[in-house]
Parts: structure tokens; C-alpha cells; sequence
């Protein structure tokens, strides 16, 4: 005779967490996930969008990844990965007869983090070879300075509000008419961590 054995029910052993942004975006909650240990927790990466950490529906074509880098009681704390226009939204501003011009920059914040940088400038007409160089070249430079000048979640915070892709659109226009410039992608690549003396 078969002997029977008694199944536990694992969700009675799980918890629920509640997932916040991070500190930068205002520590919100971004929703929420279960584990049956906190640790395993750690690691996981949260997908949202920008409209739904700020209340604001306009922000839904930017997409966000936060990764949780610990748990406290029965909050989980996340830390920023990436920062991406959605496909849509990018070929909505793509026009005839007129350049789109890409750009990857890997550049480190001046408390020394890690990040890659996706600018798009998008011209009005289509521009000559010598004006993309142009383009390409300041929209790097520019790039490369915020960076320089600020520290990690400064850098994140002028990408997210839009302040950068202002700054570039100003500098870029003098070389070429533009309708308008976005940063299409932005990741983390290395993160430096702060230790304490």
C-alpha cells in the first residue's frame, strides 16, 4: 500500500513585500512581490514605467528596470538598471526625408559609476555626412561633461527630467536644424558602492 504524504501549502509560508523606487524617484511604491525569504528577494529586477512612478500619464513611453538591492521588515528597496523610450514612441517621431542620428557613450559620473548612454538627435532635413560627424561629436562632448560634473543621481535625474536632452538640443541646433532630441536608452553598467570608514 501506497503510503500518502501530506503537501504543505507553499503560499502560506510566503510574505508579501512592498517594492519601492529608488531614493531618486522618491522612494514610491512600484508595486509588489512575494518570497518565502527575504533574501532571495535580492537581485530581482522590477519593470514600470516613468508615468507610473510620478502619477503622470504623459511619461507612459518611458519604460524603467529597478533592481532590488535589499529588504527591510517587509519593504523591498531597489536601486536604478535602465532607462528606455518605448519602440513606439521612437518611430513615432522618425519623419521622410530627414536623419536620425544615434550615438552610444559610455561614460563615468563623477562618484564613479558606470553608465551607457543612447542619444538620438532627430533633424528636420536630411543631413550631409560631415553634419552627423558634427552632430555625433557634441552630442559625446556633452555628454561626457555632465557626467564629469555630476554625481550618479544627479546625472540620472537630468536624463529623466529631460534636462539633457535640452541641453544637447540647444548646443546640436548650431550645427544643424533639429525637431528634436531624446535619450533613447540609458543602463547602468557598474555602480560604485559607497563604504562606509
Amino acid at each position: 500500500m501506497a503510503k500518502s504524504v501530506r503537501k504543505t501549502d507553499g503560499w502560506k509560508s510566503k510574505q508579501w513585500y512592498s517594492v519601492v523606487s529608488p531614493e531618486l524617484l522618491g522612494s514610491v511604491s512600484v508595486g509588489e512581490a512575494v518570497a518565502n525569504n527575504p533574501g532571495t528577494l535580492v537581485g530581482r529586477v522590477v519593470e514600470t514605467t516613468l508615468g507610473d512612478v510620478m502619477g503622470d500619464f504623459s511619461k507612459q513611453n518611458v519604460k524603467l528596470r529597478f533592481k532590488v538591492d535589499r529588504v527591510g521588515g517587509d519593504t523591498a528597496y531597489t536601486e536604478f538598471v535602465e532607462y528606455q523610450l518605448t519602440q513606439d514612441y521612437l518611430r513615432s517621431l522618425v519623419k521622410r526625408r530627414s536623419s536620425i542620428i544615434n550615438l552610444i557613450v559610455d561614460v563615468v559620473t563623477k562618484d564613479g559609476s558606470s553608465v551607457r548612454v543612447k542619444p538620438c538627435s532627430f533633424t528636420i532635413k536630411r543631413a550631409h555626412l560631415e553634419q552627423v560627424r558634427g552632430i555625433r561629436r557634441t552630442m559625446g562632448q556633452i555628454i561626457e561633461e555632465r557626467a564629469r560634473d555630476l554625481d550618479f543621481d544627479q546625472f540620472i535625474q537630468e536624463i529623466l527630467s529631460g534636462k539633457l536632452s535640452a541641453t544637447i538640443y540647444k548646443e546640436v541646433k548650431k550645427i544643424y536644424p533639429l525637431r528634436r532630441v531624446e535619450i533613447g536608452k540609458t543602463e547602468v553598467m557598474g555602480k560604485r558602492r559607497l563604504v562606509a570608514a
